[in-house]
């Protein structure tokens, strides 16, 4: 019970000083909200942030796998020779890869598309019908195309909202004709909004056809050639054999024996996620170490208050030891003063840094709200900076002789 009276008593004596100084609390428990709120607020919008980005990378696509043509360094006077792709290269994987679900070759370019005295400069891109369930793409009005249409490789297209409203404003696009490169091509369907990807580009503002059509008309390739093939698994638990038979496959249709480069690569979704959440973890280091130096501000503030605390207070301090108050007692008031100063400025900067960050999450459509981890380290930290920058002013005082102490005026 001693113990426990003595920091009653302590608390007491802490919130009485504080109530007789309110303007000087008042600035020390701001420089710790400050540095409370900011850690609460880097905390949380870094945790939507990555929430955020993480959801896009999802709505992406499900078990993605993306297989690029690469350079590869080779003997000789060739020096380095780029890989190359083709849709034999999609049919053997979708027959072979027994982890592979679709797959899809993928063909674009930048051009115009003309509708009466309108245009628009849009991405164009030639794939084959896999490659609307592999990237979560839906036409919202009309129709995809049909495989009869991939093999007469006809007219036919489907826009994103983005080149609709470009070309069409709110008139129904579906049925009419736009002219690309020199051919006329028949709208079929308009896709749903789907915003922008993980890497920024608008997704809605493309034109999609049949990769035939596109290679026929709008950008000559060698036969089958394509820029890039996505692959989906038939599970997530499925991607990593996926990725290793779709690898064996192109490995022996391009003739790369073993402990060669291979001229081309195969990427999963899993890799960008993983390689967000490092980026991600980064930017919270930082901003988080940013917000830590607020906090020793805030730490260092508080200690030069209780050093003046200590020094106007020394005849009471002097009285008390007089009067059979032992250096304990001193310590632990003056330490406690200072934990209070610490903890108020805590609780006000998680009530202000919690606002904010709602505030923020709603403006930013982030998910973003104040973690029950986040909180508590808020709290223990702000505690924790009272004890450390509390500790010598308290240590001081709690020294003091008491005659000398009873000298001062």
């Amino acid at each position: 019970m001693t113990g426990f009276a003595l920091v009653v008593g302590a608390i007491r004596l802490a919130l009485s000083a504080i109530v007789r100084n309110k303007l000087r609390a008042s600035l020390t428990v701001l420089g710790i909200l400050i540095g409370v709120t900011a850690v609460v607020l880097v905390t949380a919008l870094a945790g939507g942030a990555s929430a955020s980005v993480g959801s896009q990378i999802d709505n992406f696509g499900s078990n993605l796998l993306f297989i690029n043509p690469e350079s590869v360094q080779q003997s000789g006077a060739r020096g380095k020779v780029t890989g190359r792709l083709t849709e034999g290269d999609a049919r053997a994987i979708a027959r072979d890869a027994v982890s592979v679900d679709r797959v899809a070759p993928w063909l674009s370019t930048m051009g115009q598309v003309v509708y009466a005295d309108k245009n628009a400069a849009t991405m164009i891109a030639g794939t084959t019908t896999s490659y609307f369930p592999m990237r979560r793409f839906r036409v919202g009005k009309g129709d995809v195309w049909t495989e009869s249409d991939e093999i007469l490789k006809t007219k036919v297209c489907i826009v994103g909202t983005t080149v609709a409203e470009k070309l069409f404003g709110t008139d129904d696009p579906v049925g009419r004709t736009v002219r690309i490169g020199r051919s006329p091509y028949r709208i079929i369907g308009v896709l749903e909004p789907k915003g922008n990807s993980p890497f920024g580009d608008d997704q809605d503002d493309r034109i999609l056809m049949p990769i035939g059509s596109f290679r026929a008309r709008v950008m000559a390739t060698s036969p089958g050639r394509v820029d890039m093939l996505m692959a989906s698994a038939t599970s997530e638990q499925t991607t990593g054999r996926a990725q290793e038979q779709i690898t064996a496959i192109l490995r022996q249709r391009h003739r790369i024996p073993q402990g060669r480069d291979p001229d081309f690569s195969v990427n999963t979704q899993a890799e960008f996620r993983e390689a967000q959440q490092a980026i991600a973890a980064v930017l919270s280091a930082l901003l988080l170490s940013v917000a830590a130096v607020s906090l020793v501000v805030g730490g260092i503030g508080v200690m030069n208050i209780m050093l003046v605390s200590v020094a106007e207070r020394t005849r009471e301090i002097g009285i008390r030891l007089s009067i059979g108050a032992r250096e304990r007692d001193i310590l632990v008031q003056f330490l406690i003063e200072a934990i209070v100063l610490s903890l108020a400025g805590g609780v006000l900067g998680i009530v202000v840094g919690s606002a904010a960050t709602v505030g923020l999450g709603r403006a930013l459509g982030w998910n973003a709200a104040p973690s029950a981890e986040s909180i508590a380290v808020a709290v223990a930290t702000s505690g924790f900076i009272g004890v450390v920058f509390g500790f010598l002013p308290a240590r001081r005082a709690a020294s003091l002789d008491p005659i000398e102490a009873l000298r001062q005026e």
